[in-house]
């Protein structure tokens, strides 16, 4: 009882001190000039919201599901050069474009889907970027198919928890996005090693997705645009790496400590093994386009076939990318994230975000309201390692394969 009454007089104390009601009669005197500012600002945001709403019901939009050959024989590298192709740089040229009118960079959502084990890989994008984008994947994967396809989310436009249970969650780096992850080519299959010999962390994700039985579903998204590094974006990633590989070298040499402060009398020593492979990876790294990306993840089915154990397995999808001295993926935006009754009375708060990661994942929202997402950067051997086409290493049955390589027919045949 003591504790409440020191509690409610520091408050009547403060209320009634010369402090508190100067700054209250300043707010006052300055509001008409703060008061509108705030408003302005408001409004700005909103009509932001609107007129890129706009611009979206307007896109025609596109699902292109790519069909694999028997055999990929390419390694992650011509992934790279697929989305080295895809770093499209126009859409917002001028502040006028992107402060008025509400444009943006085109993004793109590169997809992996899981229906009842079957898996199927797909790239969503407005129907004006098709023609790139299919042109970038024959370039490189002449033996692919790319067909339209209806949305494979269509069926399920809503959230009922009386009939389906879900489980979605977000992915964050758990470094700064300078540090790169453990990438294909860490695992050498930038060498294109024989097929015996071939670890590709991407297996481990496909085993889990055929994994999935009759009713089951698992939605994979990384959804992404390039990142300029201009004025108007609210990082440079190039500048920030360059930054972090300074302060990482001074620091490694012994002239600085790990907060950045000068050591006096500091005594010259050369990076060990450690030190200068992470520096090597941040200048590997910086040499690569960057884009900024989103990865977004839903487990779904119906009630009675739902697994709970299959959470776990979702949150550790990335484990295989993760790398001790540099960066990794964690889990954030979890849709099951009260662990009390009294947090979430009859699953009410829950049911809300299942219903709003459902359809950010169908919407591929990640950018713009209403479904904003903080952002990262990960660059072409990063994203090219987390979405390609495995080749015979994986072993998953029920990836989607056409039934036989297609080849055009020899010359000398008899009439």
């Amino acid at each position: 009882m003591e504790f409440f009454q020191d509690f409610f007089a520091y408050y009547e104390n403060f209320l009634a001190s010369p402090e508190f009601k100067n700054t209250v009669q300043i707010l006052f005197l300055t509001s008409p000039l703060w008061i509108p500012f705030g408003l302005a600002v408001l409004l700005w945001q909103k009509w932001l919201e609107y007129k890129r709403e706009e611009i979206y019901n307007k896109f025609d939009l596109v699902l292109l599901e790519i069909r694999l050959p028997q055999e990929i024989l390419r390694s992650p590298l011509a992934m790279e050069l697929v989305l080295s192709g895809l770093h499209i740089m126009g859409g917002e040229g001028t502040w006028y474009d992107r402060y008025i009118l509400g444009k943006s960079r085109a993004w793109f959502s590169l997809e992996i889907a899981s229906i009842e084990g079957h898996i199927h890989f797909y790239v969503w994008t407005g129907r004006g970027n098709k023609d790139l984008v299919e042109s970038q994947f024959y370039s490189q994967y002449p033996g692919i198919e790319m067909v339209e396809v209806s949305d494979y989310t269509d069926v399920y436009p809503k959230f009922d928890s009386t009939v389906i249970q879900l489980e979605g969650q977000e992915f964050a780096l758990t470094q700064l996005d300078s540090y790169p992850i453990k990438t294909y080519v860490d695992y050498g299959l930038d060498k294109d090693p024989k097929e015996e010999f071939k670890y590709d962390p991407l297996t481990t994700v496909l085993e889990f997705m055929g994994s999935l039985g009759k009713g089951e579903q698992f939605w994979l998204q990384f959804i992404f645009r390039s990142h300029h590094g201009k004025a108007y974006d609210p990082k440079n990633w190039k500048k920030d790496t360059e930054k972090l590989i300074d302060k990482l070298s001074k620091q490694y040499r012994g002239e600085i400590d790990e907060h950045g402060k000068e050591i006096k009398e500091a005594r010259f020593r050369f990076p060990t093994k450690g030190e200068s492979d992470i520096l090597a990876s941040l200048h590997r790294s910086m040499e690569k386009l960057p884009y900024e990306c989103g990865i977004r993840s839903i487990y779904i089915a119906p009630k009675e076939v739902f697994k709970r154990f299959r959470i776990t397995m979702q949150r550790g999808l990335f484990k295989a990318f993760n790398s001790g001295t540099l960066n990794g993926f964690k889990s954030q935006n979890v849709t099951s994230k009260y662990d009390f009754p009294w947090e979430d009375f009859r699953g009410f708060r829950a049911n809300i975000l299942k219903r709003k990661m459902l359809q950010a994942y169908r919407r591929r929202s990640f950018f713009f309201s209403p479904y904003k997402r903080k952002t990262y950067i990960l660059n072409a051997e990063e994203l090219a390692t987390l979405y390609h086409f495995p080749g015979q290493v994986s072993q998953t049955p029920l990836l989607s394969r056409l039934p036989s390589r297609k080849a055009e027919a020899p010359p000398n045949l008899p009439l």
